[in-house]
């Protein structure tokens, strides 16, 4: 009785901020105004609506962000961690790469929007350096592009792989290597027939975690881009602030939906990984 009212709290707390949310979305996008009687009926026009035209170019465009900067993160991230790990100096050099990316995994937003603008923007201080000292440019690269939007991605995303590839790097156990040494293996062998195998499913999971948490992203990209670039998160923003035509005021809702199913199957598939992980990292 006493654990089920300790965890009373966390159960209500998940009912009212995540599945009553869901749960309109979910009435929502199936509801309508007819536009001649203004009466409220069961319609499929906002679904299907978000299969076609800009919002279906806006989902491609927000997958198409989220799986190169998830990527990209996830060798980033993993190249760091194990160079952290392996550094003759370990434990310092661990804290201060730790520390730092728990401080940098949650720095987002307008804030570091801001701090790229003021960097490697079209007035920034290293972009001012290259054309006015050294006489150099971008080469074209432009802070406002889908390019530039990866980059200043990657920069919250890099850090957050860190953080949660590290515990399956440390229980890579070193009675493994040294058995794989004295049998004969050499250290391509190890890794693709030990280590490899192990760290594959942890590493999938913390990629799906990257890809959920840019195809969430939302204010960094409304305060480089705009609506320059085709992301779903910044055309929700549009259809409810802006969208007042009678019988699609609820296609943003349906866009939400979308985006929470997506999100949904991608956390249920890092779910599964990790629980194909938890022997070995026990």
């Amino acid at each position: 009785m006493l654990v089920v009212l300790g965890a009373l709290p966390f159960f209500l707390y998940v009912a009212i901020f995540l599945l009553l949310p869901i749960g309109v979305l979910a009435v929502e996008s199936f509801r309508a105004t007819d536009p001649t009687t203004f009466e409220e009926t069961w319609s499929t026009a906002s679904v299907a609506a978000i299969t076609e035209g800009p919002y279906r170019r806006a989902y491609v465009g927000s997958l198409q962000l989220s799986a190169i900067t998830a990527v990209l993160g996830a060798v980033f991230g993993l190249a760091l961690a194990v160079a952290v790990l392996g550094a003759r100096r370990g434990r310092l050099m661990r804290r201060l790469v730790l520390t730092a990316s728990a401080v940098l995994a949650n720095f987002g937003g307008i804030p570091l929007a801001f701090a790229f603008l003021a960097t490697i923007g079209n007035a920034g201080v290293v972009t001012a350096l290259l054309t006015d000292t050294l006489g150099l440019g971008l080469g074209g690269f432009s802070l406002f592009s889908m390019a530039g939007l990866a980059l200043v991605y990657l920069y919250f995303l890099v850090p957050l792989m860190v953080l949660t590839i590290v515990p399956a790097l440390e229980a890579l156990r070193p009675q493994w290597r040294e058995a794989s040494d004295n049998l004969g293996a050499t250290g391509w062998q190890y890794w693709r027939h030990v280590g490899g195998p192990v760290l594959a499913p942890p590493v999938i999971g913390a990629t799906m975690l990257l890809f959920a948490s840019a195809f969430a992203a939302y204010a960094t990209a409304d305060a480089l881009v705009g609506s320059s670039v085709p992301l779903v998160t910044l055309q929700i923003a549009n259809s409810l602030s802006g969208d007042v035509v009678v019988g699609s005021e609820n296609r943003g809702k349906a866009l939400a939906l979308g985006m929470v199913v997506l999100v949904g199957l991608v956390m249920i598939f890092y779910a599964w990984v990790q629980r194909r992980t938890q022997r070995w990292l026990a």
